[in-house]
């Protein structure tokens, strides 16, 4: 039941923020809020827990359905108005794409679908050991999309994500000085020699969400600054990002050394960081704080709260499965894992496809939305969400690949020409 209010309460409050109260295409939406609002009273009302409970599933149920078609109308509106007043650019879809992936296969998929991708710059990768690098299959995609003319994002510039931190950067853990120093070399290192390439870079990820290194709120910006600072001035005229993971902020309840997302973009704000944009990241289906599955009314209300910040917002990761099943290691037969939630009804295909199109026309019917990035792009590549990719492990278009070049052509100004 307090579900259910809570939920009618918000819906109320977007009505009215979103100047939808008296429109009349809502008007059957208005009427199932009455009926809502019924169940909610005939709940609180109710003479045993049992049938408020009863009441309360009624309630809260139909409740989420009026929110995501209130907030499908509101994006119709407001995305026919963008296009109409031409106010996207020719770089709105990206995808990005692990340096493992084999280059002409993955790059030839890519071309023709998508205006940029975006490449992880992993320390670990890079950096193995101390002082010993391999740059030779950032190399190799950097070259392909330059030789193709694709323009290409960094992302992951710095970022203490397990798969992104070398191992010899524990002995340092306990030494903030010397990994600020550390940090700063690699960042000069990596932008130095891809500056040129390079228009647009993820110049932190997820600190604000760190939990293996021990620093405090002070450290944390301070890095944050130092990135986005030293990022400027080696390549001056590119677009720098601070990219927020976990946009609720769920993991700040169980690591109160963490920030929650709202304080720390607040904050780089605040105190005058110099950068261009807020990254935001949201990937659905695993069972996991920062994945459970969220609907298009909790997007869209997210969306506005970070676009009072008044910076351009880029949807740097955007992930669900495309099936709900996995055989086990042995072989054996399909485990289950929907634990993560479901959208509507379980995942396949049709519905990751149905999804991509209308979480695209809900972020970026909001003004400040410039960009959205799919995670990775084939399910065979690490850290992807399982069954994630926009193509099979064997190179397979999936349906969402097709939905995803469709919207292109749709919303991207001339795609449909190329």
């Amino acid at each position: 039941l307090e579900l259910a209010r809570g939920h009618l309460m918000r819906i109320n409050h977007k009505r009215e923020e979103w100047g939808l109260h008296d429109a009349p295409d809502i008007a059957d939406l208005n009427v199932d809020v009455t009926a809502a609002t019924e169940f909610l009273i005939a709940g609180l009302n109710a003479e045993s827990p049992a049938e408020a409970s009863e009441l309360g599933d009624k309630a809260l149920a139909l409740a989420v359905r009026i929110s995501e078609d209130l907030t499908r109308c509101h994006a119709a509106i407001l995305l026919e108005r963008r296009k109409e007043t031409a106010g996207f650019s020719r770089r709105v879809f990206g995808c990005q794409i692990e340096t493992s992936a084999p280059v002409d296969e993955c790059g030839k998929l890519l071309s023709g679908t998508i205006d940029f991708a975006s490449l992880p710059i992993h320390w670990k990768q890079i950096e193995p050991s101390e002082r010993t690098y391999n740059w030779k299959p950032l190399d190799a995609w950097v070259e392909w999309f330059t030789k193709n003319r694709i323009p290409v994002k960094a992302s992951d510039l710095v970022c203490f994500a397990e798969h992104a931190v070398p191992q010899w950067l524990y002995i340092w853990e306990h030494d903030f000085e010397t990994i600020r120093d550390l940090v700063a070399e690699h960042i000069r290192r990596v932008v130095n020699r891809y500056g040129n390439y390079i228009q647009v870079w993820d110049v932190v990820t997820g600190l604000h969400a760190i939990e293996r290194f021990s620093f405090n709120f002070e450290q944390i910006m301070e890095l944050t600054r130092m990135a986005a600072t030293i990022t400027r001035q080696l390549a001056p005229r590119s677009t720098t990002i601070v990219d927020i993971v976990a946009p609720w902020g769920e993991y700040y309840a169980r690591n109160q050394r963490t920030i929650p997302p709202m304080l720390y973009v607040d904050m780089a704000v605040q105190s005058g960081i110099n950068f261009d944009a807020i990254g935001l990241q949201f990937i659905f289906g695993a069972a996991a704080d920062g994945f459970y599955v969220r609907d298009m009314f909790q997007v869209s209300s997210l969306i506005d709260k970070f676009g009072n910040f008044g910076r351009p917002i880029h949807i740097t990761a955007v992930q669900v499965p495309s099936d709900t099943a996995v055989r086990t290691p042995e072989g054996g037969e399909p485990v289950d894992i929907k634990g993560g939630g479901t959208w509507h009804r379980d995942w396949d295909e049709s519905v990751q496809a149905q999804w991509l199109r209308e979480f695209c026309e809900t972020v970026l019917a909001r003004p400040a939305v410039e960009t959205v990035t799919w995670r990775t792009l084939t399910d065979s590549m690490p850290r992807s969400l399982l069954h994630g990719g926009l193509v099979n492990a064997d190179l397979v278009p999936k349906k969402a690949f097709a939905e995803l070049a469709a919207l292109r052509k749709e919303i991207v100004p001339g795609a449909d020409r190329q």
